[in-house]
């Protein structure tokens, strides 16, 4: 199998998940704050191209406003990420809308994203969809990153079990779905993570639970 050509994209860690009304609340987020330095500190000893996102609003409005501290990329990414990272701002959930993020894989020849940081009901599955019509594989680090309660008009979730369903269904089809700990073995052989597909998630998930 050929070694897949990474590049880490480390989504939006800034400050409003950490101390604005978007705080992330599965897994704890400093525990997937560590787990983002890990991969980082990981993908730069590897030689992995980096693009660090930062969500960008103007000024005025409610969340991410440009200057605002809850704007800011978390003190720990900035130390942590390689002198040769790519800064990117978005205004869109996918890291593609908008952006020239997808010139800059091919300019690495990057096959494969993986992919951290906030949010996984947002941010991260939407990056993860728009990339499989960009003809590039996906990782996401389950554990690096995380997700919300949610309440609206249509219900009520949990952002424990918001974060397992969506591991899930990213398993399924869009992306490998790992710890960070595995991801660091595959750097390491030089392998891809195992995903799933569709069909064999419908079939298990039959016999499991009909």
């Amino acid at each position: 199998m050929t070694t897949p050509r990474r590049a880490l994209i480390v989504v939006d860690v800034q400050q409003e998940y950490f101390d604005g009304p978007l705080q992330i609340q599965y897994p704890p987020r400093d525990d997937a704050l560590a787990n983002i330095v890990t991969a980082l500190d990981a993908a730069t000893s590897a030689g992995i191209p980096v693009a660090v996102v930062q969500h960008t609003y103007p000024d005025g409005t409610p969340v991410f406003a440009e200057g605002t501290a809850g704007w800011q990329l978390h003190p720990a990414i900035v130390e942590a990420a390689p002198t040769s990272a790519e800064y990117v701002r978005k205004q869109f959930g996918s890291v593609f809308a908008g952006t020239e993020v997808a010139a800059w894989l091919a300019g690495h020849d990057v096959d494969t994203i993986t992919i951290v940081g906030f949010m996984a009901n947002n941010c991260d599955i939407a990056t993860a969809v728009e990339a499989e019509g960009l003809g590039l594989t996906s990782e996401i680090l389950s554990d690096a990153t995380g997700a919300i309660h949610l309440a609206n008009e249509a219900g009520t979730v949990s952002a424990e079990a918001l974060h397992q369903t969506l591991m899930v269904l990213l398993q399924s089809n869009f992306a490998a779905v790992a710890t960070t700990a595995d991801w660091r073995a595959a750097l390491d052989s030089g392998s891809a993570l195992p995903k799933s597909n569709l069909v064999s998630s419908a079939v298990e998930g039959r016999a499991a639970l009909v």
